[in-house]
C-alpha cells in the first residue's frame, strides 16, 4: 500500500534563516508522500521574499496578520485535511529533523489507530546528543507542575507532546478539533494533548525520529515572553486542573522559586503580571470535533 500522505506544516514568524534551513533539511526526509506549506504569520520583514527565493517550489501562504502558533496553524491543518492528508506534521521553524524524522513517526502511528499523535525525540541544537525532550512532557495535577519528559522510561507519564515536532492523525483532529485559539502562544500543544487523552487517543513517541530544536527554557528570553507564557500556562491550568487555584498556585511559587534563585527579580514581576492575565482570559466551551470549527480559508 502507499504510504499515507503526510502535510509539513512551518510557521514562520520573521524567523527566514531557521524557515529555510528547516526546508533543507525536509530535502533530505526518507518518505515519499509529503507536501510542505508554510504559513507566514505577517512577518514584518522580508521572510517571505527570502523565503521564496531559496526555495521557490515550496508554497508560501501569507496570513494577513499574526494569529499566533494555534491560529496560524489552524489555517494549514484546515487546508492539509481538505487535500486529503492522512496526518499533519506540525514543524517549528527553528528545528532540523533527521532523514528518518518523518518516516518513524508514520510507522509508529500506523501500528495502532488509537494513536491520536507522535512526538520526536527532540535534541538541543547546540548540544547535539543532549536530549531536550523526549516527545514532550506532562501537567502534573494538582499542584500545576508543567515540564519536559526527558528519558524513555518516562513516556508512560506523557500528557503532551511538543509542538516543535508534532504529527497529528487525521481521525484525531476530527474529533477533538483543532488547537486552541485562545492560546496566543505557548500551552496550546499541552492543552491539545490532554484532550486527545480525555477523548481516548493515545500519544506515542517515535524513538527513530530525531530533530534538533533550538527553543530555550522561558527564563531565558524577554520579559514580554516570560510573561506571555506566565499568561498561557495559567489559562491552561484553569481550563483543566481539577483544583484551579491550587494548580496556579503551585505554578506560580515554582517559578517564583526559580527566578529567585537566578536572581531575577525583573521576571519575577513578569510572572505576576502573566498569571493576572492568564486568570482573566476567556474560557470558550470546547469546540465537539471538525464540525463546530471554521471552513478553511
Amino acid at each position: 500500500m502507499a504510504e499515507p500522505l503526510v502535510y509539513i506544516l512551518i510557521l514562520n514568524y520573521r524567523a527566514w534563516q531557521d524557515t529555510v534551513a528547516c526546508l533543507g533539511a525536509l530535502e533530505q526526509l526518507e518518505y515519499p508522500n509529503y507536501r510542505v506549506l508554510v504559513l507566514d504569520n505577517a512577518s514584518d520583514n522580508d521572510s517571505v521574499a527570502r523565503i521564496r527565493a531559496a526555495f521557490p517550489g515550496v508554497e508560501v501562504l501569507e496570513l494577513e496578520r499574526n494569529l499566533g502558533f494555534a491560529g496560524g496553524n489552524n489555517v494549514g491543518i484546515r487546508r492539509a485535511l481538505a487535500e486529503g492528508a492522512a496526518y499533519v506534521w506540525l514543524l517549528n521553524p527553528d528545528t532540523l529533523p533527521d532523514a528518518r524524522a518523518l518516516a518513524a513517526m508514520v510507522e509508529q502511528a500506523q501500528q495502532d489507530a488509537q494513536i491520536g499523535a507522535v512526538g520526536s525525540v527532540l535534541y538541543e541544537m547546540n548540544r547535539p546528543e543532549q536530549v531536550q525532550a523526549w516527545g514532550g512532557g506532562e501537567v502534573v495535577w494538582p499542584w500545576g507542575l508543567i515540564r519536559l519528559l526527558n528519558h524513555p522510561r518516562q513516556a508512560a507519564r506523557l500528557t503532551y507532546l511538543s509542538g516543535a515536532s508534532l504529527l497529528l492523525r487525521r481521525a484525531a483532529l476530527e474529533r477533538v478539533g483543532l488547537l486552541d485559539e485562545g492560546f496566543f502562544m505557548y500551552g496550546e500543544d499541552a492543552d491539545l494533548g490532554l484532550r486527545l487523552l480525555k477523548s481516548g487517543f493515545k500519544l506515542a513517541v517515535a524513538a527513530g525520529s530525531r530533530v534538533w530544536h533550538r527553543g530555550g527554557t522561558s527564563w531565558q528570553g524577554s520579559l514580554s515572553a516570560d510573561e506571555q507564557f506566565a499568561a498561557y500556562n495559567t489559562r491552561l491550568l484553569r481550563k483543566h486542573a481539577p483544583w484551579p487555584w491550587l494548580a496556579v498556585l503551585g505554578y506560580g511559587s515554582f517559578w517564583l522559586a526559580e527566578y529567585a534563585l537566578r536572581r531575577r527579580w525583573d521576571k519575577i514581576g513578569a510572572l505576576w503580571r502573566g498569571i493576572g492575565r492568564g486568570w482573566r482570559l476567556p474560557i470558550a466551551p470546547e469546540p465537539d470535533g471538525l464540525s463546530d470549527q471554521a471552513t478553511p480559508p
